[in-house]
């Protein structure tokens, strides 16, 4: 989650002080929100898992989720996938760019978070993951009212309306 959230810190930067109305604004909340998330991961991370060790690691092909003998450290394209960047704006297409992205990232997101709350039964992973559900929907629908301002609806804004329960 923490490779994932630092793309959206990526995304947002792109946007920073951008003019187009609340925008610029919504990046820099979803760069603070993501930012506080990782720092808590982080803090997370020692404690609970002391042997883990500090690159990102995935789950291994058949590996054993609830050991360290499961994980293998991420290649350079994983991370690239899990960070959902894909492609890089230009200054014209900035705002849709990051609007539309930032969709499909939320909704990685939430399909994490609704893996989370199946897989783990640690209290404080399960608030963080209902927290998470909560904030993405929220910003999903406001990034598609963004969307609808430029001129823009398409079905698969709301591919992710399924997840924002638990």
């Amino acid at each position: 989650m923490v490779q994932h959230h630092t793309g959206a810190l990526r995304m947002s930067e792109f946007v920073f002080n951008i003019g187009s109305p609340g925008v610029g604004a919504l990046a820099n909340g979803i760069w603070r929100k993501q930012a506080r998330e990782i720092k808590a991961m982080g803090q997370w991370r020692k404690p609970w898992y002391p042997e883990a060790p500090v690159y990102p690691v995935a789950l291994k092909p058949g590996g054993d989720a609830n050991s360290m003998a499961g994980l293998e450290r991420m290649s350079a394209a994983q991370i690239q996938a899990m960070q959902m960047m894909g492609s890089t704006p230009t200054k014209d297409n900035r705002v849709v760019w990051f609007l539309e992205g930032m969709i499909a990232h939320h909704g990685g997101a939430l399909e994490m978070a609704h893996d989370a709350l199946k897989k783990s039964s640690n209290p404080t992973v399960r608030r963080l993951s209902r927290e998470i559900i909560v904030a993405q929907r929220n910003e999903i629908i406001e990034l598609r009212r963004m969307l609808r301002l430029e001129g823009l609806s398409k079905p698969e804004y709301s591919q992710y309306d399924a997840l924002f329960n638990f």
